[in-house]
């Protein structure tokens, strides 16, 4: 049933999905499918690469090794429900899955920003103070920032999910999304739901306007040092390092500010839903593709592997 009792508290939900036109079922089905295939053969692969080949075995390819695995996860998190939302209309999941759900998507999610922020800090090391580099970004310093963003991403998903599933759950159990989105599932609680959205908007703020300060400060002075290169060789050599980072950022924060720092009276379902594809699809199937074509050191060491294997 979609309604469920006022006396009866909601153990499962039905999952809507991306659209209920029959005609754009087995379509995108095959479009999320690709995505998933080529998420998973860029992120993996990227993963395999810089395992294999010494020469990325530095800060810089450490910190896009666990992005790329942050990006699996993530992705893998989310789109298995999405294809099968296609060919299950008006999908079933129960209670303790949309919380386990949720809490990944929203710990990977935060890792994921966090992640933007340590690259971001490299970058600047690295263009910045590039006679220092090798003494700034220790493996000491590396692991640091790696473990902080985890812990901080699922000390986070564990504030996300308990303040959304503490709310009483006894009326609609139709979530009119394709997964367990936090202001999706918020809309069906028959509680009060205003201070819970506000510790959601000030967490999610805090934890965006953080990471983005760190990047813009990060930018800034690197924006400043290569102002100051003479040389058309070094310029292009210091933009080209900092390219593909600066377009993953855009694109993640972009959508991420679109969707959380808003009221919920201002978010259509609709929109959610499209903004959603991109942040738990498409950004995780793009970033190995932005960090890798311009990468010449990515491409060697691929076209060495590939050799290597015939």
């Amino acid at each position: 049933m979609a309604l469920m009792d006022n006396m009866t508290e909601v153990t499962q939900f039905i999952l809507l999905g991306l659209t209920n036109d029959p005609d754009l079922q087995v379509p995108l089905f095959i479009t999320f499918f690709l995505i998933y295939v080529i998420t998973l053969v860029g992120n993996l692969g990227l993963i395999l690469l810089i395992l294999l080949d010494s020469h990325l075995h530095s800060p810089m390819y450490f910190f896009l090794g666990n992005l790329s695995l942050v990006d699996f996860c993530y992705s893998s998190s989310v789109t298995p429900t999405v294809m099968s939302g296609f060919l299950i209309r008006n999908e079933v999941t129960f209670y303790n899955v949309c919380t386990v759900q949720m809490f990944f998507v929203t710990g990977f999610a935060t890792v994921e920003n966090y992640l933007l922020a340590s690259m971001a800090y490299d970058r600047h090391a690295a263009v910045c103070k590039p006679l220092q580099y090798n003494t700034t970004m220790t493996t000491n310093m590396c692991a640091f920032l790696i473990i902080g963003c985890y812990v901080c991403g699922f000390l986070n998903a564990s504030i996300y999910t308990g303040n959304t599933f503490s709310l009483s759950f006894c009326k609609s159990n139709v979530i009119h999304h394709f997964f367990c989105d936090i202001p999706a599932v918020m809309f069906l609680s028959c509680s009060d739901i205003y201070v819970n959205e506000l510790i959601l908007v000030c967490v999610a703020s805090f934890n965006v306007l953080f990471a983005l300060i760190v990047i813009l400060i990060s930018y800034t002075l690197i924006f400043i040092t290569i102002l100051k290169i003479h040389s058309s060789a070094g310029y292009h050599k210091a933009i080209s390092t900092c390219a593909s980072h600066f377009t993953a950022a855009s694109i993640f924060y972009g959508t991420v500010i679109f969707m959380y720092l808003q009221p919920s009276s201002s978010h259509s379902m609709d929109t959610d839903k499209i903004a959603s594809v991109f942040y738990t699809m498409v950004i995780p199937m793009l970033n190995p593709m932005v960090y890798s074509l311009r990468n010449k050191e990515v491409k060697r060491a691929f076209t060495k592997i590939v050799f290597q294997a015939k």
